[in-house]
């Protein structure tokens, strides 16, 4: 999967016809959207195939997939049947919960992000002391996708030491949460950013800085 300018679109909003003027307005720079529960839940599976429609882009399904392994399948297929072209599943739930959902993406020949750890501070609270297992644990499965935070650079550092770097690396946090961008790109190969571009008066403008303040 190439990211293009290294920046994937977070489109957490709950209007579709918000929505899809953000992914118009930055369309020049962004091949990647992240599409999540707000959009989905107020508008339905369609958003998925309908900002598609809007730009030649892939989307990656930040479902965040934490059940047993029956349930992760029928999640994992009604979402690769909605058009998505990934999925993020959590990894603590256990081996069998993500190969679910391995096994479901390979039918349509779609990919796996396993969320290691979130950006939030509450991640550390429990999430953090397992994510390096479960890192571990994606490379046991043959995995070459996470999520790793840009909010704490010694842990993106970490599951990058990992994975290895033959491996994609997504990371969230950047902007509102104070991620730096230029300094996440040093472990991570492309940046989950929503709110500092859906949320600015000039989405294209606030895309464009990114872009520059990436080629310092």
């Amino acid at each position: 999967m190439e990211v293009k300018n290294k920046i994937i679109l977070a489109l957490d909003l709950e209007n579709m016809e918000k929505a899809l003027n953000v992914v118009e307005d930055v369309s020049k720079y962004i091949n990647t959207i992240k599409i999540g529960y707000p959009l989905v839940l107020s508008e339905g599976l369609e958003s998925i195939s309908l900002v598609k429609e809007k730009i030649d882009c892939k989307v990656i399904a930040d479902f965040k997939v934490a059940d047993i392994p029956s349930t992760n399948s029928m999640i994992t297929d009604l979402t690769f049947k909605a058009g998505a072209d990934a999925v993020i599943v959590h990894g603590f739930v256990g081996r069998d919960s993500v190969e679910a959902c391995v096994e479901t993406a390979d039918k349509y020949r779609g990919d796996v992000f396993l969320l290691t750890e979130m950006s939030h501070p509450g991640a550390s609270d429990f999430l953090q002391n397992v994510s390096e297992d479960v890192a571990r644990m994606g490379v046991d499965l043959g995995m070459n996708k996470y999520v790793a935070p840009s909010t704490r650079l010694d842990r993106l550092a970490k599951i990058r030491q990992i994975v290895g770097n033959a491996s994609l690396i997504i990371s969230p946090g950047v902007g509102v949460q104070g991620g730096d961008p230029a300094r996440t790109l040093e472990f991570a190969d492309a940046l989950i950013i929503g709110r500092s571009i859906y949320n600015s008066q000039d989405p294209e403008k606030a895309v464009k800085s990114i872009i520059n303040s990436i080629k310092l």
